[in-house]
C-alpha cells in the first residue's frame, strides 16, 4: 500500500501471522455441521456454483467442494488466499478480491458470507456496495446466505477483558461498544516487540440487514439463529443467519 492510502484495520490484521495464531483453534467440526445443515435445507443441484465471499483460508470452501460443488473463494487477505490456493482443483478456485466490487455477473447459484465476514466497513455505502455486488453476481432465483453474530446478544454478554496464552504469547484482549461498532483491542509482545491490533465490527441487527436486502432484488426466505438452523431469537440466538433469494421480477 502507498503511504497516501489509508489502510483499513482488516487489511493489516488478517494478513498478520498473529491473527492466524490467535484463532487457530476455531472449530472445523462446527463449520462442517453448518454446511451440512445448509445443504440439507437448500437442496442445491449438483452442478450449483458457489461463491464464498470473505473465505479466509478456505475452510468452508474446501468442505463445500468436497461435497461435489463448484466453489470459488474470494478474500482481501493475500496471506489467506496464498494458503487457500494449496487446496485448489478444477472445481475449487481462490482469488484476492474486495467484496465491495463485482466479481462475476449473473453467475453464481449460491453466495455465502460466513462467520461474521461482514460489517467491517466504516461507511454504509460500502455495505450497500457489497449487497449490490452480491445481487448482480447471483443468477435469477439465486440464494445469498449471510452468517453474522447476533449483535444484541454479543453486546449484552460483552466481557471487557480477557487474556489468552498461545504458543508462549500472552494476548491481552479488551472489548467495548463505541459508535455502534463492537471493538476488540488485542495487545501482546513477541520477541521483545510490542504489537497492537484492533477489530471493528458494526453491531448490525436484523433491521439493518433488511434495509440492504430490500434495496436489492432480494427476499428473506429463512431466518435462523445457530448452526443447527433453529429459528432466530434476537435475545437468545448465538447467530443471525439470513437466507435470501434473488427475485426475478
Amino acid at each position: 500500500m502507498s503511504g497516501s492510502k489509508h489502510t483499513e484495520w482488516f487489511e493489516s490484521w488478517f494478513d498478520s501471522p498473529y491473527y492466524h495464531l490467535l484463532y487457530k483453534n476455531r472449530d472445523f467440526t462446527e463449520a462442517e455441521l453448518f454446511i451440512d445443515n445448509l445443504i440439507q435445507l437448500l437442496q442445491p443441484a449438483n452442478e450449483s456454483r458457489f461463491l464464498d465471499l470473505g473465505c479466509g483460508k478456505g475452510r468452508h470452501s474446501f468442505y463445500l467442494n468436497q461435497k461435489g460443488f463448484d466453489v470459488t473463494g474470494v478474500d482481501l487477505s493475500e496471506e489467506s488466499i496464498r494458503y487457500a490456493k494449496q487446496l485448489e482443483n478444477n472445481k475449487l478456485h481462490f482469488y484476492v478480491h474486495d467484496m465491495r466490487k463485482l466479481f462475476r455477473t449473473n453467475y453464481f447459484d449460491i453466495i455465502v458470507n460466513l462467520f461474521t465476514s461482514f460489517g467491517y466497513f466504516e461507511h454504509k455505502r460500502d455495505d450497500q456496495s457489497t449487497f449490490d455486488s452480491v445481487c448482480k453476481g447471483l443468477k435469477a432465483e439465486g440464494i445469498f446466505v449471510i452468517d453474522f453474530m447476533n449483535s444484541k446478544k454479543v453486546i449484552s454478554n460483552l466481557t471487557s477483558n480477557e487474556t489468552k496464552i498461545i504458543e508462549g504469547i500472552e494476548f491481552k484482549i479488551s472489548k467495548k461498544v463505541e459508535n455502534n461498532f463492537i471493538i476488540k483491542q488485542i495487545e501482546f509482545t513477541d520477541k521483545g516487540k510490542k504489537y497492537f491490533f484492533q477489530e471493528r465490527v458494526k453491531a448490525l441487527m436484523l433491521p439493518d440487514f433488511e434495509k440492504y436486502i430490500d434495496a436489492n432484488k432480494l427476499k428473506i426466505v429463512h431466518l435462523r439463529g445457530n448452526y443447527n438452523l433453529e429459528e432466530f431469537n434476537e435475545m437468545s440466538s448465538d447467530r443471525l443467519i439470513i437466507i435470501a433469494k434473488k427475485n426475478i421480477r
